[in-house]
């Protein structure tokens, strides 16, 4: 295991699992108001939502963390899965004594938002699953994948696949300073922690049983988004009882490419009386 005994950012906490990883996290917002877990993109860090942070902690207490692998969290060897991706958010509830939340997943922040809906439901009020698949198959693809990140120097070459796949063209032409942060939260992910997310992901197939979600549940697809497509959120939608759908015109990342829109979407659904 490697543990990022230097990697200590302001304002962040830290917990550790029953396996024995360190697990950052910090929260924003005051203590009585209800808590929102937000969970990110693969190769990223809790800093993907600092967009929001400023507007959800007005009326919400606001939970971040970074995957195993990712920011500041411990990096464990070996393949993750969303059994304990999702174990991880629940043992962090528990060490901070909350009972229930709000969840806002993108990406791979979806799929444990999925896999809470579905097996720690007692956990969860209101679901919002953004850019996100139950399946990304077939498994061959991931495996290829997960070998070449492990070798030296691969990094910077994935680097500009995932801000690619991530960002709509102007955005890339242009010295945007999202994209700058984003590639450099990339770079900054230790390779097994993307590979470990990426074997979770390669083995994932919530198709059927997101059926068993029965939290209130608000799904958002990009409409350009190649990594999720929009007919994987669609999907999900169709699954999940009683889901909303909302389709912005975005690639990958909703929040940072249509702050103000997503932001509203989700400000309208989780504040429902």
């Amino acid at each position: 295991m490697t543990v990022n005994e230097t990697r200590r950012t302001k304002g962040v906490n830290y917990f550790t699992t029953v396996d024995g990883v360190r697990i950052a996290y910090r929260i924003d917002g005051l203590v009585d108001k209800p808590v929102l877990v937000l969970a990110n993109s693969i190769a990223t860090s809790m800093n993907m939502w600092d967009g929001q942070i400023s507007e959800l902690s007005k009326h919400f207490r606001v939970l971040r963390y970074d995957y195993r692998g990712h920011g500041d969290s411990d990096t464990p060897d070996g393949p993750y899965s969303f059994d304990r991706l999702g174990r991880d958010v629940i043992e962090l509830l528990d060490v901070l004594q909350i009972d229930r939340v709000h969840f806002l997943g993108l990406s791979l922040g979806g799929a444990v938002a999925q896999w809470l809906g579905i097996y720690a439901p007692e956990r969860i009020d209101r679901l919002i699953l953004s850019n996100t698949s139950s399946y990304l198959g077939p498994a061959e693809q991931w495996q290829g994948l997960i070998t070449s990140v492990l070798e030296p120097g691969k990094l910077p070459e994935f680097a500009d696949m995932f801000i690619k796949n991530w960002f709509p063209s102007h955005m890339l032409e242009s010295e945007n300073q999202h994209v700058t942060s984003f590639r450099e939260m990339v770079l900054a992910t230790r390779p097994q922690g993307i590979a470990g997310s990426w074997a979770a992901i390669r083995d994932m197939d919530m198709r059927r049983t997101a059926a068993l979600i029965s939290s209130p549940t608000l799904v958002i697809t990009g409409q350009n988004d190649t990594v999720t497509l929009p007919e994987h959120g669609e999907l999900i939608a169709k699954t999940v009882p009683d889901a909303k759908l909302l389709v912005l015109p975005a690639v990958h990342l909703s929040n940072v490419e249509y702050p103000t829109e997503f932001l509203s979407a989700v400000l309208e659904f989780l504040q429902v009386k």
